[in-house]
């Protein structure tokens, strides 16, 4: 690959999935996988994959946009996103959430 091409395919980017923390499943035994593509000084653009389950996290900077799957985030205030391919979504630093996956899901990101 050249510097410009960041990946060929990022529907179809292999990544290698590890179990959650214990602390933070909440349904199921999901696993997640992240790959970061480019640091661009203090941006970096990645994809990350969680397969089905539902799992707690604390949030960074990020904007992402959902290339495959489908499920919902959930933020401490009530609000609940539906995420399928397309859908952008921005995500501010100390939010806590819960993602429930109901088909794996593949976003890329920059945070």
């Amino acid at each position: 690959m050249t510097e410009r091409l960041l990946a060929p395919d990022v529907t179809t980017q292999p990544l290698a999935h590890e179990p959650l923390p214990a602390d933070e499943v909440l349904d199921g035994a999901p696993t997640a996988a992240v790959r970061t593509l480019a640091a661009l000084g203090d941006v970096e653009v990645g994809l990350w994959e969680m397969s089905i389950g539902a799992a707690r996290d604390t949030e960074v900077d990020e904007v992402f946009v959902v290339l495959a799957g489908a499920g919902t985030v959930t933020f401490e205030d009530g609000e609940v996103l539906v995420l399928g391919p397309g859908t952008a979504v921005r995500l501010r630093a100390g939010e806590r959430t819960t993602w429930a996956v109901t088909s794996p899901l593949r976003k890329v990101w920059v945070a």
